[in-house]
Protein backbone atom coordinates (compact mmCIF):
# COMPACT_ATOMS: atom_id res chain seq x y z
CA UNK A 1 0.00 0.00 0.00
CA UNK A 2 1.53 3.05 -1.50
CA UNK A 3 0.41 6.61 0.18
CA UNK A 4 0.80 10.22 -1.21
CA UNK A 5 0.40 12.93 0.72
CA UNK A 6 -0.32 17.01 -1.03
CA UNK A 7 0.12 19.30 1.73
CA UNK A 8 -1.52 22.74 1.89
CA UNK A 9 -0.91 25.70 4.27
CA UNK A 10 1.87 26.62 6.63
CA UNK A 11 5.19 25.35 8.12
CA UNK A 12 2.91 23.66 10.39
CA UNK A 13 1.04 21.49 8.39
CA UNK A 14 3.91 20.34 6.42
CA UNK A 15 5.56 19.09 10.02
CA UNK A 16 2.26 17.56 10.86
CA UNK A 17 2.27 15.60 7.19
CA UNK A 18 6.31 14.40 8.07
CA UNK A 19 4.67 12.80 11.40
CA UNK A 20 2.07 11.32 9.45
CA UNK A 21 4.58 10.30 6.69
CA UNK A 22 6.93 8.21 9.85
CA UNK A 23 3.50 6.88 11.42
CA UNK A 24 2.58 5.25 7.96
CA UNK A 25 6.39 4.12 7.41
CA UNK A 26 6.54 2.98 10.58
CA UNK A 27 3.90 0.82 10.38
CA UNK A 28 5.05 -1.07 7.75
CA UNK A 29 4.04 0.50 4.51
CA UNK A 30 5.41 2.33 1.38
CA UNK A 31 5.26 6.33 0.52
CA UNK A 32 5.73 7.89 -2.80
CA UNK A 33 6.28 11.30 -4.95
CA UNK A 34 3.91 10.05 -7.53
CA UNK A 35 0.52 10.29 -7.09
CA UNK A 36 -0.50 7.53 -10.08
CA UNK A 37 1.75 5.27 -8.40
CA UNK A 38 -0.51 5.76 -5.11
CA UNK A 39 -2.33 3.35 -3.70
CA UNK A 40 -3.96 6.47 -1.31
CA UNK A 41 -4.01 9.81 -1.86
CA UNK A 42 -3.94 12.31 0.89
CA UNK A 43 -4.62 16.26 1.15
CA UNK A 44 -3.83 17.49 4.76
CA UNK A 45 -5.97 20.60 3.89
CA UNK A 46 -5.69 24.57 5.95
CA UNK A 47 -8.61 25.88 7.30
CA UNK A 48 -7.08 29.40 8.36
CA UNK A 49 -8.40 32.12 6.13
CA UNK A 50 -11.34 31.29 3.21
CA UNK A 51 -8.19 31.52 0.20
CA UNK A 52 -6.31 28.34 2.21
CA UNK A 53 -10.65 26.76 2.79
CA UNK A 54 -10.78 27.26 -1.09
CA UNK A 55 -7.16 26.00 -2.21
CA UNK A 56 -7.67 23.03 -0.32
CA UNK A 57 -11.22 22.35 -1.91
CA UNK A 58 -9.62 22.69 -5.31
CA UNK A 59 -6.79 20.16 -4.41
CA UNK A 60 -9.49 17.69 -3.10
CA UNK A 61 -11.37 17.85 -6.30
CA UNK A 62 -8.33 17.14 -8.27
CA UNK A 63 -7.05 14.06 -6.74
CA UNK A 64 -11.00 12.55 -6.47
CA UNK A 65 -11.03 13.45 -10.40
CA UNK A 66 -7.27 11.53 -10.67
CA UNK A 67 -8.47 8.79 -7.98
CA UNK A 68 -11.44 8.15 -11.05
CA UNK A 69 -9.78 8.19 -13.89
CA UNK A 70 -7.03 5.87 -12.91
CA UNK A 71 -9.21 3.66 -11.24
CA UNK A 72 -9.23 -0.30 -12.86
CA UNK A 73 -12.86 -2.11 -12.42
CA UNK A 74 -14.06 -1.68 -9.03
CA UNK A 75 -10.37 -0.63 -7.74
CA UNK A 76 -9.38 2.76 -7.06
CA UNK A 77 -7.72 4.75 -5.23
CA UNK A 78 -8.44 6.02 -1.70
CA UNK A 79 -9.31 9.56 -0.99
CA UNK A 80 -7.95 10.61 2.03
CA UNK A 81 -8.35 14.28 3.39
CA UNK A 82 -6.91 15.62 6.89
CA UNK A 83 -6.04 18.44 8.85
CA UNK A 84 -7.14 21.98 9.86
CA UNK A 85 -9.97 22.09 7.56
CA UNK A 86 -11.75 18.40 8.45
CA UNK A 87 -11.13 19.46 12.31
CA UNK A 88 -13.32 22.54 11.14
CA UNK A 89 -16.00 21.35 8.45
CA UNK A 90 -15.61 17.40 8.57
CA UNK A 91 -18.84 16.77 8.98
CA UNK A 92 -19.51 19.01 5.68
CA UNK A 93 -16.85 17.49 3.84
CA UNK A 94 -18.51 14.22 4.38
CA UNK A 95 -21.83 14.94 3.47
CA UNK A 96 -21.15 17.19 0.31
CA UNK A 97 -18.18 15.27 -0.82
CA UNK A 98 -18.93 12.02 -1.17
CA UNK A 99 -15.82 10.99 -3.23
CA UNK A 100 -14.09 11.48 0.34
CA UNK A 101 -13.33 7.54 1.79
CA UNK A 102 -11.66 8.75 4.93
CA UNK A 103 -11.96 11.94 6.90
CA UNK A 104 -9.45 12.68 9.88
CA UNK A 105 -8.84 15.65 12.16
CA UNK A 106 -5.88 16.54 12.95
CA UNK A 107 -6.01 14.34 16.41
CA UNK A 108 -6.02 11.16 14.76
CA UNK A 109 -3.23 10.98 12.93
CA UNK A 110 -1.91 7.38 14.63
CA UNK A 111 -5.45 5.76 13.65
CA UNK A 112 -4.22 6.25 9.80
CA UNK A 113 -2.45 2.64 8.87
CA UNK A 114 -5.15 0.47 10.87
CA UNK A 115 -7.67 2.13 8.83
CA UNK A 116 -6.64 2.30 5.62
CA UNK A 117 -5.53 -1.45 6.67
CA UNK A 118 -9.41 -2.66 7.36
CA UNK A 119 -10.79 -0.35 4.70
CA UNK A 120 -13.34 -2.21 2.49
CA UNK A 121 -14.74 -1.32 -0.77
CA UNK A 122 -17.28 0.80 -0.68
CA UNK A 123 -16.90 1.99 2.82
CA UNK A 124 -16.50 5.86 4.19
CA UNK A 125 -15.02 6.58 7.25
CA UNK A 126 -14.98 9.81 9.60
CA UNK A 127 -12.25 9.89 12.32
CA UNK A 128 -12.59 13.05 13.91
CA UNK A 129 -11.53 13.39 18.01
CA UNK A 130 -12.48 16.90 19.83
CA UNK A 131 -9.76 16.39 22.34
CA UNK A 132 -5.74 17.77 22.31
CA UNK A 133 -3.64 14.87 20.67
CA UNK A 134 -0.42 13.63 22.26
CA UNK A 135 2.58 15.01 20.55
CA UNK A 136 4.18 12.27 17.46
CA UNK A 137 7.09 10.77 19.23
CA UNK A 138 10.27 12.63 16.72
CA UNK A 139 11.19 8.89 16.40
CA UNK A 140 8.26 8.35 13.97
CA UNK A 141 8.65 11.72 11.79
CA UNK A 142 9.60 11.12 8.51
CA UNK A 143 12.35 13.58 7.29
CA UNK A 144 13.71 15.06 4.15
CA UNK A 145 15.92 13.33 2.41
CA UNK A 146 18.28 16.21 3.58
CA UNK A 147 16.94 17.84 5.48
CA UNK A 148 19.40 20.93 5.67
CA UNK A 149 16.93 23.15 6.68
CA UNK A 150 13.89 21.90 8.83
CA UNK A 151 10.91 22.77 11.20
CA UNK A 152 11.15 22.01 15.16
CA UNK A 153 7.80 21.54 16.85
CA UNK A 154 7.85 23.07 20.44
CA UNK A 155 3.92 23.71 21.42
CA UNK A 156 0.37 22.81 19.73
CA UNK A 157 -2.81 24.80 20.25
CA UNK A 158 -3.55 28.21 21.13
CA UNK A 159 -4.70 30.09 24.36
CA UNK A 160 -5.01 33.76 22.79
CA UNK A 161 -8.61 33.68 21.34
CA UNK A 162 -7.94 36.27 18.91
CA UNK A 163 -10.91 37.15 17.67
CA UNK A 164 -10.96 36.59 14.27
CA UNK A 165 -8.95 33.02 14.34
CA UNK A 166 -10.23 29.50 14.51
CA UNK A 167 -7.16 27.85 15.86
CA UNK A 168 -8.10 27.43 19.22
CA UNK A 169 -10.97 25.67 18.06
CA UNK A 170 -9.14 23.59 16.11
CA UNK A 171 -6.51 22.59 17.86
CA UNK A 172 -7.53 23.12 21.36
CA UNK A 173 -5.62 24.97 24.42
CA UNK A 174 -1.53 26.02 24.69
CA UNK A 175 0.73 22.48 25.34
CA UNK A 176 4.31 23.00 25.49
CA UNK A 177 6.30 19.92 24.85
CA UNK A 178 8.96 18.97 27.39
CA UNK A 179 11.58 20.59 26.54
CA UNK A 180 14.24 17.49 27.16
CA UNK A 181 12.43 15.97 23.99
CA UNK A 182 12.99 19.33 22.04
CA UNK A 183 16.42 19.12 22.30
CA UNK A 184 16.75 15.45 21.90
CA UNK A 185 15.12 15.50 18.75
CA UNK A 186 17.36 18.82 17.38
CA UNK A 187 20.38 16.62 18.39
CA UNK A 188 18.62 13.52 16.13
CA UNK A 189 18.29 16.27 12.91
CA UNK A 190 21.74 17.45 13.63
CA UNK A 191 22.98 13.93 13.37
CA UNK A 192 20.67 13.74 10.21
CA UNK A 193 22.65 16.81 8.79
CA UNK A 194 20.21 20.05 10.07
CA UNK A 195 21.93 22.93 10.04
CA UNK A 196 18.46 25.34 10.19
CA UNK A 197 16.19 24.69 12.54
CA UNK A 198 13.04 26.86 12.67
CA UNK A 199 11.07 27.08 15.91
CA UNK A 200 7.48 27.00 15.08
CA UNK A 201 4.27 27.02 17.62
CA UNK A 202 0.99 28.77 17.07
CA UNK A 203 2.73 30.75 19.84
CA UNK A 204 6.78 30.42 20.16
CA UNK A 205 6.99 33.03 22.72
CA UNK A 206 4.48 30.99 25.18
CA UNK A 207 6.45 28.30 25.11
CA UNK A 208 6.86 26.65 28.53
CA UNK A 209 3.87 28.63 30.67
CA UNK A 210 1.87 25.69 31.55
CA UNK A 211 4.76 22.92 32.06
CA UNK A 212 7.07 25.56 34.12
CA UNK A 213 4.92 28.16 35.30
CA UNK A 214 6.83 30.72 33.29
CA UNK A 215 7.99 31.46 29.56
CA UNK A 216 11.15 29.49 28.89
CA UNK A 217 12.02 30.23 25.18
CA UNK A 218 15.38 31.93 26.14
CA UNK A 219 16.09 28.73 28.39
CA UNK A 220 15.18 26.79 25.16
CA UNK A 221 17.29 28.87 22.66
CA UNK A 222 20.21 28.62 25.15
CA UNK A 223 20.39 24.72 25.51
CA UNK A 224 20.10 24.21 21.44
CA UNK A 225 22.37 26.60 21.00
CA UNK A 226 24.44 23.76 22.53
CA UNK A 227 23.44 21.24 19.33
CA UNK A 228 26.30 20.38 17.60
CA UNK A 229 25.74 20.62 14.16
CA UNK A 230 23.25 23.43 14.14
CA UNK A 231 24.11 26.75 12.55
CA UNK A 232 20.84 28.88 12.13
CA UNK A 233 17.95 28.61 14.77
CA UNK A 234 15.19 30.91 13.37
CA UNK A 235 12.09 31.93 15.13
CA UNK A 236 8.87 31.94 14.22
CA UNK A 237 5.07 33.38 15.33
CA UNK A 238 6.28 35.43 18.26
CA UNK A 239 3.50 37.41 19.94
CA UNK A 240 4.87 41.04 20.61
CA UNK A 241 3.71 41.02 24.49
CA UNK A 242 6.08 38.15 24.91
CA UNK A 243 9.16 39.74 23.79
CA UNK A 244 11.03 40.03 26.64
CA UNK A 245 14.74 42.18 27.11
CA UNK A 246 15.80 38.21 28.36
CA UNK A 247 14.92 37.04 25.08
CA UNK A 248 16.36 39.81 23.10
CA UNK A 249 19.84 39.17 24.84
CA UNK A 250 19.75 35.57 24.05
CA UNK A 251 18.62 36.48 20.88
CA UNK A 252 21.71 39.06 20.87
CA UNK A 253 24.51 37.03 22.32
CA UNK A 254 23.74 33.96 20.94
CA UNK A 255 25.55 33.40 17.56
CA UNK A 256 23.40 30.97 16.40
CA UNK A 257 20.56 32.91 16.65
CA UNK A 258 19.35 34.35 13.26
CA UNK A 259 19.10 38.31 13.62
CA UNK A 260 15.64 37.72 12.60
CA UNK A 261 12.30 37.65 14.29
CA UNK A 262 8.71 37.06 12.79
CA UNK A 263 6.10 38.88 14.85
CA UNK A 264 2.46 39.04 13.33
CA UNK A 265 1.17 42.18 14.61
CA UNK A 266 -2.29 42.55 12.94
CA UNK A 267 -2.65 46.07 13.24
CA UNK A 268 -1.54 49.04 15.14
CA UNK A 269 -4.54 51.01 15.89
CA UNK A 270 -5.50 50.37 19.96
CA UNK A 271 -9.28 50.49 18.85
CA UNK A 272 -8.79 47.84 16.36
CA UNK A 273 -6.02 46.09 18.16
CA UNK A 274 -8.76 46.22 21.12
CA UNK A 275 -11.84 45.03 18.75
CA UNK A 276 -9.29 41.78 18.03
CA UNK A 277 -8.74 41.01 21.15
CA UNK A 278 -5.07 41.63 21.28
CA UNK A 279 -3.28 42.50 23.85
CA UNK A 280 -0.72 44.24 21.93
CA UNK A 281 -0.98 48.39 22.04
CA UNK A 282 0.53 50.79 19.73
CA UNK A 283 2.80 51.86 22.41
CA UNK A 284 4.32 48.31 23.48
CA UNK A 285 4.83 47.63 19.51
CA UNK A 286 6.82 50.68 18.99
CA UNK A 287 8.28 49.76 22.49
CA UNK A 288 9.37 46.62 21.74
CA UNK A 289 10.43 47.50 17.93
CA UNK A 290 13.05 49.96 19.27
CA UNK A 291 14.42 47.55 21.68
CA UNK A 292 14.95 45.22 19.15
CA UNK A 293 16.83 47.19 17.02
CA UNK A 294 18.61 49.29 19.66
CA UNK A 295 19.82 45.60 20.77
CA UNK A 296 20.14 43.96 17.26
CA UNK A 297 20.94 46.75 15.19
CA UNK A 298 20.77 44.46 12.00
CA UNK A 299 17.85 42.65 13.30
CA UNK A 300 15.40 41.65 10.61
CA UNK A 301 11.39 42.02 11.52
CA UNK A 302 8.94 40.01 9.51
CA UNK A 303 5.11 41.27 10.45
CA UNK A 304 1.76 40.76 8.88
CA UNK A 305 -1.41 42.83 9.04
CA UNK A 306 -4.80 42.55 8.29
CA UNK A 307 -6.78 45.18 6.40
CA UNK A 308 -10.67 45.37 6.59
CA UNK A 309 -11.17 44.04 10.45
CA UNK A 310 -14.88 44.52 10.82
CA UNK A 311 -15.17 48.06 12.25
CA UNK A 312 -11.92 49.10 10.89
CA UNK A 313 -12.25 52.76 9.73
CA UNK A 314 -10.76 55.25 7.51
CA UNK A 315 -8.81 56.67 10.52
CA UNK A 316 -7.52 53.35 11.39
CA UNK A 317 -6.57 52.48 8.07
CA UNK A 318 -4.04 55.68 7.54
CA UNK A 319 -2.22 54.85 11.40
CA UNK A 320 -1.48 51.57 10.12
CA UNK A 321 -0.52 52.72 7.06
CA UNK A 322 1.81 55.67 8.48
CA UNK A 323 3.22 53.02 10.80
CA UNK A 324 4.25 51.06 8.45
CA UNK A 325 6.00 53.50 6.04
CA UNK A 326 7.62 54.69 9.15
CA UNK A 327 9.01 52.05 10.59
CA UNK A 328 10.09 50.38 7.28
CA UNK A 329 9.77 46.94 8.50
CA UNK A 330 12.13 44.53 6.80
CA UNK A 331 9.70 41.94 5.78
CA UNK A 332 5.83 42.47 5.82
CA UNK A 333 3.04 40.85 4.41
CA UNK A 334 -0.83 42.18 4.59
CA UNK A 335 -3.49 40.23 4.33
CA UNK A 336 -7.32 41.31 3.69
CA UNK A 337 -10.05 40.34 6.47
CA UNK A 338 -11.17 36.63 5.99
CA UNK A 339 -14.52 36.09 8.11
CA UNK A 340 -14.63 33.15 9.78
CA UNK A 341 -17.92 31.22 10.77
CA UNK A 342 -17.52 30.35 14.53
CA UNK A 343 -15.59 33.93 15.60
CA UNK A 344 -16.52 36.69 17.08
CA UNK A 345 -15.59 39.01 14.04
CA UNK A 346 -17.51 36.72 11.95
CA UNK A 347 -20.82 37.42 13.48
CA UNK A 348 -20.21 40.99 13.76
CA UNK A 349 -22.80 42.73 11.64
CA UNK A 350 -20.12 45.58 10.65
CA UNK A 351 -18.22 43.80 7.58
CA UNK A 352 -16.49 46.35 5.31
CA UNK A 353 -16.58 45.44 1.49
CA UNK A 354 -14.36 43.32 0.11
CA UNK A 355 -12.76 45.93 -2.68
CA UNK A 356 -12.35 47.74 0.62
CA UNK A 357 -10.90 45.30 2.63
CA UNK A 358 -7.93 44.24 -0.63
CA UNK A 359 -7.61 48.32 -1.52
CA UNK A 360 -6.67 48.78 1.75
CA UNK A 361 -3.96 45.45 1.43
CA UNK A 362 -2.66 46.74 -1.83
CA UNK A 363 -1.77 50.07 -0.76
CA UNK A 364 0.61 49.07 2.00
CA UNK A 365 1.87 46.64 -0.32
CA UNK A 366 2.76 48.54 -2.90
CA UNK A 367 4.39 51.44 -0.68
CA UNK A 368 6.51 48.31 1.07
CA UNK A 369 7.71 46.98 -2.18
CA UNK A 370 9.81 50.48 -2.32
CA UNK A 371 10.85 50.09 0.80
CA UNK A 372 12.38 46.38 0.14
CA UNK A 373 14.17 47.51 -2.13
CA UNK A 374 15.43 50.81 -0.50
CA UNK A 375 16.50 48.31 1.80
CA UNK A 376 18.00 45.42 -0.40
CA UNK A 377 19.97 47.98 -2.15
CA UNK A 378 21.99 49.34 1.36
CA UNK A 379 22.99 45.74 0.99
CA UNK A 380 25.25 45.96 -2.27
CA UNK A 381 28.99 46.06 -1.78
CA UNK A 382 28.24 43.97 1.79
CA UNK A 383 29.29 40.23 2.34
CA UNK A 384 26.99 37.67 3.73
CA UNK A 385 26.73 34.31 5.03
CA UNK A 386 24.06 32.65 2.19
CA UNK A 387 22.52 29.23 2.31
CA UNK A 388 22.25 27.06 -0.42
CA UNK A 389 19.12 25.67 -1.12
CA UNK A 390 19.41 25.14 -4.94
CA UNK A 391 19.99 25.63 -8.50
CA UNK A 392 16.91 27.77 -10.63
CA UNK A 393 16.07 26.93 -14.04
CA UNK A 394 19.03 29.21 -15.58
CA UNK A 395 21.37 27.33 -13.78
CA UNK A 396 22.24 30.02 -10.74
CA UNK A 397 22.63 29.14 -7.19
CA UNK A 398 19.97 30.03 -5.03
CA UNK A 399 20.19 30.97 -1.25
CA UNK A 400 19.43 33.05 1.55
CA UNK A 401 20.89 34.74 4.30
CA UNK A 402 20.11 34.51 7.78
CA UNK A 403 17.55 37.17 7.26
CA UNK A 404 15.31 34.92 5.41
CA UNK A 405 12.80 32.69 6.05
CA UNK A 406 12.77 29.40 3.65
CA UNK A 407 9.57 29.50 0.80
CA UNK A 408 8.91 32.79 2.41
CA UNK A 409 11.61 35.77 2.35
CA UNK A 410 13.74 36.74 0.12
CA UNK A 411 16.46 35.18 -1.63
CA UNK A 412 20.33 35.78 -2.87
CA UNK A 413 21.27 34.44 -6.50
CA UNK A 414 24.54 33.88 -7.22
CA UNK A 415 27.54 32.38 -9.09
CA UNK A 416 30.42 30.57 -7.56
CA UNK A 417 33.42 28.63 -9.19
CA UNK A 418 32.99 25.26 -7.41
CA UNK A 419 29.91 22.73 -7.14
CA UNK A 420 27.54 23.15 -4.18
CA UNK A 421 24.89 21.59 -2.26
CA UNK A 422 21.68 22.47 -0.55
CA UNK A 423 22.76 22.83 2.60
CA UNK A 424 26.36 24.11 2.62
CA UNK A 425 27.30 27.55 3.72
CA UNK A 426 29.25 30.52 1.53
CA UNK A 427 30.42 33.72 1.81
CA UNK A 428 28.48 35.58 -0.88
CA UNK A 429 29.13 39.44 -1.94
CA UNK A 430 26.35 40.99 -3.24
CA UNK A 431 26.31 42.98 -6.58
CA UNK A 432 23.07 44.10 -7.15
CA UNK A 433 19.57 44.60 -5.38
CA UNK A 434 15.68 44.31 -6.51
CA UNK A 435 12.33 44.65 -4.38
CA UNK A 436 12.96 41.09 -3.09
CA UNK A 437 16.00 39.31 -4.21
CA UNK A 438 20.10 39.88 -4.31
CA UNK A 439 22.55 39.02 -6.76
CA UNK A 440 25.96 38.22 -5.98
CA UNK A 441 29.43 36.10 -6.29
CA UNK A 442 30.96 33.67 -4.11
CA UNK A 443 34.23 34.90 -2.21
CA UNK A 444 36.15 32.19 -0.31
Amino acid sequence: MKLYIETMGCPKNFNDSEGIAGIWEKAGLDLTDDPYEADALMVNTCGFINDAKVESIDKIFELARLAEETAEGDDKKLLIVSGCLTQRFGDDLYEEIPEIDLIMGVNDYEKLPDIVRSHKKGARHKVISGGPCEFTEFTSRKYEDDPYTSTIRIAEGCNNCCAYCVIPQIRGGYRSRPMEHILEEAQHMAKLGTKELILIAQDVTEYGTDLYGKMMLPELLREMCKVDGIRWIRLMYCYEDKITDELIDVMATEPKICHYIDIPLQHVSDHVLGEMNRRSTKASITDTIGRLRSRIPDIHIRTTFITGFPGETEEDFDELYDFAEETRFERLGVFAYSREEGTPAGDREDQIDEDVKQQRADSIMRMQVDISAEINRAKIGGLFEVMVDGKDSEGAYIGRTMYDAPEIDNTVIFEADRDLTPGDMVMVRITDAFDYDLTGKVED
